[in-house]
């Protein structure tokens, strides 16, 4: 990923689930298939995850019949508190952005903060970027719950 001026966006959420069952669900490709890039309208037909530092996931979500490919390389596994991978959508393969999970246990499970940085052409992208990240995590709370 390049380091030009760098758009961030941050979305925090607590889980009632252990830090290690939340951490877990970013890398086991059973559980990543129920809910990271799967929407309400598609279906996901592919899931490849290499849950190693130097590896990679591709997830395809099929929407309208059109297949959208998320792939990422993971550059930091710590688990149960910190996942940082380059990611990319396949419509947009020019430009990665970084995202960061960091898991921080808490007296009843734990609380999540994800940042994903992008370059600052991608601008236009910050606020879907954030809502969509709201979504998903929901969906991990509720594929956890």
């Amino acid at each position: 990923m390049s380091r030009e001026p760098q758009i961030a966006v941050t979305v925090v959420r607590r889980f009632d689930a252990s830090p290690e069952r939340v951490f877990d669900a970013w890398l086991d490709p059973a559980t990543v298939g129920l809910w990271l890039f799967a929407t309400k309208t598609g279906e996901v037909v592919r899931v490849e995850v290499d849950p190693r530092v130097g590896g990679s996931f591709v997830i395809v979500d099929r929407r309208d019949g059109e297949d959208v490919a998320h792939t990422g390389a993971y550059l930091e596994i710590d688990r149960p508190r910190r996942l940082v991978f380059d990611f990319w959508v396949d419509k947009l393969p020019d430009h990665p952005s970084r995202v960061s999970v960091d898991i921080v246990p808490l007296p009843a499970g734990c609380e999540l903060t994800l940042t994903q940085e992008f370059s600052a052409e991608m601008a236009e992208y910050k606020e879907r970027s954030r809502v969509g990240w709201g979504k998903l995590l929901d969906a991990l709370a509720a594929t956890l719950a």
